[in-house]
């Protein structure tokens, strides 16, 4: 439906195919199939063969007789006897070929008599054989009952439910004097568009005239070769009337204006699933998940595959596509790719019998019990109830249930074609008639509904149930009514989700990078080039619709829309999707000017239903095109005759060629429908042929998924091979990619400013780009299993692992299992020695995730070890070491497996590795609410001994989630451990102590707390006296905090980004000059300094939220906003008496008590400056009143950090450089006396008022201002 149909066909045919038993070959068991032998032999498939194809071969679309023949009859050729239940089944089925376009196939099985005496002998010696064996096995005198019977009696649902004695003779006997015995025969057209309801009309009817007592007017030739070469395609934007055996088939086709051909009903797939579970299907899809359909019957899986696809628009699915997977190709469920693949089940297996080589992100569809498994962490769709809403709405307007109900499928089914199985609808518990199960259904339905509107807020009073008697007469006519209802309902649920994307993508246009090379060289360097500025698209977008669109921006489909949007640029060039979706999106953009509702998450609903049902109504009101009536052929006398019931070898000499002249195109269709609309229906199902655009787009569309399509033939052990190679060299590119993209990312603006990627990646992005990682190596890890286990192979593996180890660890011998113990364990500096580092080691880590209750399942424990991992940088590491136990690997991996690939193993490591060249904080920012256990360590001073110290020490520890509140720190030992909910990036340490005992003074260098998991270091320099009468007399203080980075470099770590700050500034350099004495800074190098701190937090402010780093830091941190203030005032501090500390809070108190008493003077009447005063003197009271102990230089600091929040500092600075008593306690030469500084400096801290600082709690604890 979505991708090219084969272009040069104008045919509504081009192929009529029959397939059954070949008598001459005789019974050959199917072992493909998958069928076992304790089968009863009516039960096991044998092959079937194409028997006839008529014309040989067509040169537009070359006949594949293998995918015909699996297809046809996927399960091989079925036997009846005549107790079981034969009705006719009609299912559809795809052939999509390497280069992606697709054919169609649409089949009528059904059951005919076997004359052939062989095969009925051959069928009964299978039974004797089949009884003596059951006999052989089961009989012993205990059990009277054979295991068949027995297998009777339990209640099992039986697929044909037939009276209980017949069945019982059928299970256990053919009996050649007493059976009729019955074989599956198929007839099929293979058609270029899929016309589903038109193709079924016409096998129906086919069938129908070989089934009736009363031949048909004509031979069945004349009929065949009609839709075969006389019957063409209607053009786009018209319908077309042709003859069937028994009565008229009118189909019709869209124009280019309007959405493509969909001819399935997509009511059946809302009945079989409901509208929630539709929704959650789709947004797999959408995301390209691995979608595994599971039904008994072919015709559904076709149904909810097809339907899904055409819901995307205008996107496509680009990957794996087999809605019937044929039995011979089950090796297919282990592609270690996104797929959509349908199953066909037995009806007896339930889903635990399913082995699924993975499972991580599957999403199952149990089609029959309305049933879908879903992977785990599946963002919700955009405004998803609204969006649930508006669809359930259209549904009810004709009568279908939005919850979804199995039965009425059928029974619809039913109304309109004899064929469909009666037995099941016994099973299904429907015996009355179809009227009292019609009004039973409507009340449940109702009831239904109302629950639903209570729930989501709509008045019943607005749905009018469609009347039927509302069509128009004449449109009666032409088409089946309920031929007429399905195109309704299908174009309006259709332009419901197309509405979807039209708003959510109106204003995608903006966002495309066009490229700036010519097509080929572009088209050279696809692979790195970025074709979306997925960073502004984001955010631009509503919140919620983040998680869902970060994630859907990354898929295959996403990017091959942009390509092509890139490689077109005028209108005429667009392929058909693109050009339709284009001028919707400008019609919602000229809305939009009016009433500007772009970007904001109002739900819009869809406004253009009514036109495009229009469309549909109009050519099935007045058909535009008859095609020429079937006719008698030149056949000789006494050909075309068959028997009733069965289904005639046909006259090929007839059949294979056509008429040499088109005579419908003189008869029936008006003159200018020829050329023009014939060019225009090619470019509109898609591209013009031989195109150099079509090669790009289809190569663009292979860079992304190496295999497209398996090859539907009976594949040969070296095919298998050939193909899992090609996932491997897959796996490898992806992983290269996905690597290459999350670098790019993570290093924002160095590498923009060389030319590649975004300018940066928000924390949702990062997350999206962080899941994808995992799902990949779920994929790498579920190639070529053994056997699987649990839901995430690469936990299982780990386990086996984990396991292993334990087993293999002595006791006393090398310490905890799964250690490496390095020689170069890594170093940390500062602190180092208050701290030996972490061990590393990959079971420790596991069991760090393992002891997490809030993960419950093994996909997520797997998920939790990769961030954590990422954390800590040693995912190539870890995984190397995994892979390194070669004989778990062979044990639990088959030859062909990615991970028993070397090369290969080896550059996926490599590539990992390139991870720990940068930062991550996926695992800490995640898990906010699990339970971390942390280490922190005192270091007191090396010079002072701090043996003598008696007071009892306090931290309390703050990170950017949470704070841990006071801990009291044990005096001998100054280090504890303690167990608290994660806090975060960790940002500021308060300490402090009890003042108690005979020396209560203490001079600490720093403190350096740890996280035991994720082994992040943070040290917290200090470097003051706590104590009263030394230092500035304080008991707290609080110090901010860096994450510390390893310096040993080993060579498994290539290379680290630098810590978080900026590159060193001056500052830097001057200060370290001198270490010991505090080092005079001129008037420059402080200026320079405010400068750099100012600067530090305008960049802070420019990043996007979830990239900033800690404010705290940049405020007081080395080299903050506080620092470079202390300078300001330190210079030219007038020295005070020997063995007396005069602190800068000194002079601030001496300033406040002289504006306290200027205030009360009134001396200056500026009504500005009172304001300034008073609001300086209230802060200066608070601070002063406050209980905490901090020093005069922590009530400096909190000065500073509330002057900033409150952008009252440039204010404070003006009103102190006039204040007399800066002349007494300055020298001259002071900064702050000389008015051209001070103005300048007054303008640096003005910049701050744009910005909106929030401190963060441990700064401003115990000021209530």
């Amino acid at each position: 439906m979505t991708t090219g149909f084969s272009s040069c066909s104008s045919r509504f045919a081009d192929y009529f195919v029959i397939c059954g038993l070949d008598t001459e070959s005789g019974l050959e068991p199917d072992e493909l199939s998958g069928e076992n032998f304790e089968q009863s032999p009516l039960r096991r498939t044998f092959k079937s063969k194409v028997l006839a194809h008529y014309p040989d071969n067509v040169e537009w679309n070359p006949f594949d007789q293998d995918a015909v023949g699996m297809l046809c009859m996927p399960k091989g050729l079925s036997f009846r006897t005549q107790v079981d239940s034969r009705e006719p089944q009609f299912h559809s089925f795809i052939i999509t070929r390497e280069d992606g376009s697709r054919t169609y196939g649409f089949a009528l099985t059904f059951f005919e008599e076997v004359t052939s005496k062989q095969i009925c002998s051959a069928m009964q010696t299978l039974y004797h054989m089949h009884n003596a064996e059951q006999y052989d096995i089961l009989h012993t005198p205990t059990t009277p009952l054979g295991l068949e019977d027995q297998r009777l009696l339990q209640p099992r649902p039986v697929l044909h439910a037939a009276p209980a004695i017949s069945r019982l003779q059928r299970f256990n006997s053919y009996d050649i004097s007493r059976d009729t015995l019955y074989v599956s025969k198929c007839i099929c057209l293979i058609t270029p568009m899929a016309f589903a309801q038109a193709c079924r009309k016409v096998l129906e009817q086919l069938h129908q005239a070989v089934t009736s007592p009363q031949p048909p007017p004509l031979p069945l030739e004349s009929y065949i070769y009609n839709i075969l070469y006389e019957v063409p395609l209607p053009p786009s934007g018209r319908s077309l009337k042709f003859s069937g055996v028994y009565g008229p088939v009118v189909c019709q086709r869209p124009s280019t204006s309007e959405l493509p051909l969909f001819d399935f009903a997509i009511s059946e797939m809302f009945n079989l699933l409901g509208v929630e579970n539709v929704l959650q299907l789709f947004t797999c899809a959408l995301l390209e998940l691995q979608i595994l359909l599971y039904s008994q019957h072919y015709q559904r899986l076709m149904t909810v595959a097809e339907s899904i696809t055409a819901l995307m628009f205008p996107f496509q699915w680009q990957h794996v596509y087999v809605p019937i997977l044929p039995a011979s190709l089950l090796h297919f469920l282990d592609a270690p790719v996104p797929y959509l693949m349908g199953l066909h089940s037995n009806g007896q297996d339930d889903r635990t019998k399913l082995e699924l080589p993975q499972e991580a992100n599957l999403c199952f569809v149990d089609i029959d019990n309305h049933f879908i498994e879903l992977p785990e962490e599946l963002p919700q769709f955009p405004n998803k109830l609204e969006f649930i809403q508006e669809i359930s709405e259209v549904l009810m307007s004709f009568g279908v249930s939005p919850e979804g109900n199995i039965r009425s499928s059928e029974s619809q089914g039913r109304s309109r074609f004899r064929s469909v199985d009666m037995v099941s609808d016994k099973r299904n518990g429907n015996l009355g008639s179809p009227l009292t199960s019609y009004l039973l259904r409507e009340n449940e339905t109702i009831a239904r509904l109302q629950a639903l509107v209570k729930r989501t807020g709509v008045s019943l009073e607005k749905l009018e149930v469609r009347d039927d008697a509302s069509c128009n007469k004449d449109a009666r006519a032409q088409c089946d009514e309920e031929e007429l209802k399905m195109h309704q309902l299908n174009i309006q649920v259709r332009e419901v989700f197309a509405n979807r994307f039209t708003q959510m993508f109106a204003d995608y246009e903006v966002f495309v990078i066009q490229p700036s090379h010519d097509k080929e060289s572009w088209f050279t360097n696809r692979d790195q080039m970025q074709n979306f500025d997925k960073a502004s698209f984001l955010s631009d977008q509503p919140e919620p619709y983040l998680p869902f669109l970060s994630r859907f921006l990354e898929t295959q489909m996403f990017a091959s829309f942009i390509d092509s949007k890139i490689l077109c640029h005028d209108d005429e060039e667009k392929e058909h999707t693109l050009r339709v979706f284009d001028s919707r999106v400008d019609k919602i953009r000229m809305l939009n000017v009016r009433t500007p509702t772009l970007r904001t998450s109002m739900y819009q609903k869809c406004t253009n239903i009514e036109e495009a049902e229009k469309a549909i109504e109009m050519r099935v009101a007045k058909i535009d095109h008859t095609a020429l009536h079937p006719h008698l052929l030149d056949m000789k006398i006494g050909q075309g005759r068959y028997e009733q019931g069965f289904f005639p070898r046909l006259q090929s000499d007839v059949l294979s060629t056509g008429p040499t002249s088109n005579k419908w195109a003189k008869r029936s269709a008006p003159a200018q429908w020829r050329r023009r609309d014939r060019q225009k229906q090619h470019a509109e199902h898609l591209y013009l042929d031989n195109d150099q655009r079509e090669k790009y787009i289809q190569e663009a569309r292979n860079l992304g998924t190496t295999i497209r399509q398996p090859k539907l033939s009976n594949l040969s052990p070296s095919v298998i091979a050939q193909t899992n190679w090609k996932f491997v060299e897959g796996l490898l590119k992806e992983c290269r990619n996905k690597t290459k993209r999350m670098l790019v990312e993570k290093m924002g603006r160095e590498a923009v400013e060389l030319g590649h990627g975004e300018v940066s990646i928000t924390g949702v992005e990062e997350n999206t780009l962080i899941a994808s990682l995992c799902d990949l190596l779920e994929r790498i890890w579920s190639h070529g299993l053994q056997v699987k286990q649990g839901k995430s192979a690469l936990w299982s593996h780990l386990l086996h692992y984990q396991d292993s180890k334990e087993k293999n660890a002595t006791p006393g011998g090398l310490g905890p299992p799964g250690f490496i113990h390095d020689t170069e364990r890594r170093k940390s500096d500062g602190g180092g020695s208050a701290m030996p580092p972490l061990r590393i080691s990959l079971i420790q880590d596991m069991r760090h995730i393992q002891n997490i209750g809030e993960i419950k399942t093994d996909v997520g424990k797997a998920r939790a070890w990769v961030r954590l991992s990422m954390e800590k940088k040693l995912l190539s590491r870890h995984l190397k070491q995994l892979l390194s136990d070669h004989e778990l690997t062979k044990k639990l991996y088959k030859r062909y497996a990615f991970l028993r690939c070397d090369d290969e193993k080896e550059q996926f490591l490599y590539h990992l590795l390139s991870f720990n060249a940068v930062d991550y904080f996926c695992f800490t920012n995640v898990f906010t609410t699990i339970m971390i256990p942390y280490h922190v360590v005192i270091v007191p001073s090396k010079k002072l001994g701090g043996s003598m110290f008696t007071a009892n020490p306090w931290v309390c520890v703050s990170g950017e989630l949470s704070e841990t509140g006071v801990l009291q720190v044990p005096r001998n030992t100054l280090e504890i451990t303690f167990e608290c909910q994660n806090l975060g990036k960790l940002t500021t340490v308060q300490m402090g102590h009890d003042n108690s005992g005979l020396y209560a003074k203490w001079l600490v260098e720093c403190v350096v707390v740890r996280n035991e998991i994720t082994g992040h270091t943070y040290k917290f320099p200090c470097g003051r006296w706590l104590g009263k009468g030394v230092d500035d007399g304080s008991l707290e203080r609080i110090l901010v905090g860096e994450l510390m980075t390893p310096t040993t470099e080993n060579d498994e770590r290539m290379c680290r980004t630098p810590p978080m700050q900026q590159s060193p500034g001056m500052m830097r350099r001057f200060v370290t000059i001198s270490p010991s004495s505090k080092p005079k800074l001129n008037t420059g190098q402080i200026q320079e300094g405010v400068g750099e701190a100012i600067n530090g937090i305008v960049k802070h402010f420019h990043k996007p939220e979830k990239e900033r780093g800690s404010l705290t830091l940049l405020l007081c941190g080395e080299y903050g906003l506080v620092w470079a203030l202390e300078q300001v005032f330190q210079h030219g501090f007038k020295s005070p008496r020997l063995f007396k500390n005069v602190f800068i809070w000194d002079f601030l108190e001496k300033a406040q008590v002289y504006f306290e008493s200027a205030e009360q003077r009134e001396a200056t009447p500026d009504e500005n400056w009172q304001t300034r005063v008073r609001h300086f003197c209230r802060f200066m009271r608070a601070i002063n009143s406050t209980s905490r102990n901090i020093g005069k230089d922590g009530k400096f600091q909190m000065l500073v950090c509330l002057g900033a929040r409150d952008h009252l500092l440039h204010h404070w600075i003006a009103l102190l450089a006039d204040c007399p008593i800066t002349s007494q306690m300055y020298e001259d030469t002071a900064l702050i006396k000389d008015r051209s500084l001070v103005n300048s400096l007054i303008r640096v801290l003005q910049t701050l008022q744009e910005f909106n600082i929030t401190l963060e709690a441990s700064l401003v604890k115990g000021v209530g201002i």
